[in-house]
């Protein structure tokens, strides 16, 4: 079974984690729910999310992928973790899958992980500065960086993890379920 850890900081997008790991887990895949400073995280819009593990137990060869939801808050927090760029850095130098979502792109970019090509919330690509940017589509894969671009693409992102990780009869399992007509 493929297994995905999703890091959570205060003020992350809360549309964003729960999208994805319902996605993931309706598509067969693990999601671990690592905290960085407390169990209980609260988002940006005054949801509070309980988490599985700390972030310091984590061992990135138990993973398949790391993906970060998005929302300034929580991004910024993702982005000054130590921790947090370290493991970005340990999953692309193992070929193993890095994603994120709205401004998370921006965690990746800190950590010198964000491909080539990649996608975010509009306005975002100002603070990555870096050229690239997809305005054009919900989604972008650049080799095993995956990007997305903000709330509302949240549950297609999910799909094309699952489509990446899992295969496309998932894929087409949780799109039809979910009625997803709209995910390309």
């Amino acid at each position: 079974m493929a297994k995905v850890l999703l890091p959570l900081a205060e003020g992350f997008e809360e549309v964003e984690a729960v999208s994805l790991i319902d996605v993931m887990r309706r598509g067969g895949i693990e999601v671990v729910v690592a905290y960085l400073d407390n169990e209980l995280v609260l988002g940006a819009n005054g949801i509070t999310i309980k988490a599985d593990v700390p972030l310091k137990n984590i061992i990135a060869d138990d993973f398949d992928m790391i993906v970060l939801p998005g929302g300034w808050g929580g991004t910024y927090a993702l982005a000054e973790s130590e921790r947090v760029q370290n493991l970005l850095r340990e999953f692309k130098a193992k070929d193993k899958v890095v994603g994120a979502i709205c401004a998370a792109p921006f965690a990746l970019n800190s950590a010198g992980v964000l491909g080539d090509s990649y996608t975010c919330y509009p306005s975002v690509e100002n603070e990555i500065k870096k050229d690239g940017y997809r305005s054009d589509m919900m989604v972008v894969t650049d080799g095993n960086v995956m990007t997305s671009r903000g709330p509302g693409t949240a549950l297609c992102f999910g799909l094309e993890i699952v489509k990446r990780l899992v295969g496309v009869e998932s894929y087409e399992s949780v799109k039809g379920g979910m009625l997803l007509d709209f995910c390309k």
